[in-house]
């Protein structure tokens, strides 16, 4: 624990360093407190000791650690700069489909903040199948479509060596409505159901053709992830603050990675901030990682996330990703609400 000066000068000092991005010395703490500069530089040194603050070489001034960060998010950000409030992210996801909004999300997100965001949709086995359609186009080529609880849709063509009997068509689409409207993607009643006995052969063949359009919605799974803004992490006045940043692209072309990473948002109750090291993952060990889940009241089903320098409006990231994480919370629970 630190004494209310020192708090006092810390807070100074991240604050200065994350406006400037330049080392700060005494004289400009000295504008805006009481005590002399000897005593203020005699704190420095006592949160330097600490490894609250670091002391460039090359500049009388501080900066903050990692440590310093640390302790400026948990115990120097005002509480009622932490606490929920009305969100002021203006998303407007109401009406649109769970893909367009999760872009949305993350579109708006990278730029309020000005960071790399990412945003993960809620899983495929949460969703359920709410409408088949199954379309003759031709005489050999028809469509399916397969419309989602979450307001996905996947469309598959299908050609086929020869004709397609119209009512056979028709007959699918009743069936497959009948049968598999309510079921979870991932549920094995689903492939069950597309397999019954007491169909005929050319019924129970014409739906083997067409089942690979339903396994395709679960296989396509992991590609629910949105990433945006990473050229923001590339300018030229960020450099300093990343490290290797082929390690961050790396990591970003390999969702898994990442979303594993991420997943540990899941289980915390409010806004989660890892700041450099914190970050078990070595392409995120000179960044700072703020991130929040949504979901439903039962079940978090996705995360949102900011990734930034070190150097980060730490205020901001929280309040962002928190109304993000709110509204995306809202427009699930709508969605699910209408299964």
């Amino acid at each position: 624990m630190l004494s209310a000066r020192q708090e006092l000068v810390l807070r100074k000092v991240v604050e200065e360093y994350l406006e400037a991005g330049s080392p700060v010395g005494s004289k400009a703490l000295a504008v805006d407190v009481r005590w002399g500069a000897s005593t203020i530089r005699n704190e420095l040194a006592n949160l330097e000791e600490l490894g609250l603050l670091a002391h460039p070489h090359t500049s009388a001034g501080r900066v903050p650690t990692e440590a310093g960060y640390r302790y400026f998010v948990d115990r120097l950000l005002p509480e009622h700069d932490l606490e929920p409030r009305p969100p002021r992210l203006s998303l407007s996801l109401v009406r649109r489909e769970v893909d367009e909004a999760m872009r949305v999300t993350t579109e708006t997100l990278s730029q309020v903040t000005n960071l790399l965001a990412i945003v993960t949709a809620p899983p495929i086995d949460t969703s359920t199948i709410r409408h088949v359609e199954v379309l003759l186009l031709q005489p050999q080529v028809l469509m399916v479509v397969v419309i989602t609880s979450t307001g996905g849709v996947t469309k598959r063509l299908f050609t086929f060596a020869d004709p397609v009997d119209p009512g056979l068509a028709d007959w699918s689409a009743s069936y497959l409505n009948e049968r598999l409207v309510g079921l979870g993607l991932g549920a094995r009643m689903l492939q069950k159901r597309l397999h019954d006995p007491s169909l005929s052969r050319s019924e129970s063949d014409f739906l083997e053709a067409l089942s690979p359009v339903f396994t395709d919605l679960e296989d396509g799974a992991p590609d629910s992830l949105y990433v945006e803004g990473t050229s923001r992490l590339l300018r030229d006045d960020r450099l300093g603050d990343v490290s290797d940043l082929n390690s961050l692209m790396d990591m970003l072309e390999r969702r898994v990675t990442l979303l594993g990473v991420l997943q540990v948002a899941l289980t915390e109750r409010d806004v989660l901030v890892r700041i450099g090291a914190e970050n078990q993952a070595p392409a995120l060990r000179s960044l700072a990682l703020v991130a929040a889940g949504y979901g439903l009241p039962q079940r978090r089903l996705g995360t949102v996330s900011v990734i930034g320098p070190l150097r980060m409006d730490y205020r901001h990231a929280i309040h962002a990703v928190r109304d993000a994480a709110a509204q995306l919370s809202s427009f699930i629970g709508e969605i699910y609400d209408e299964r």
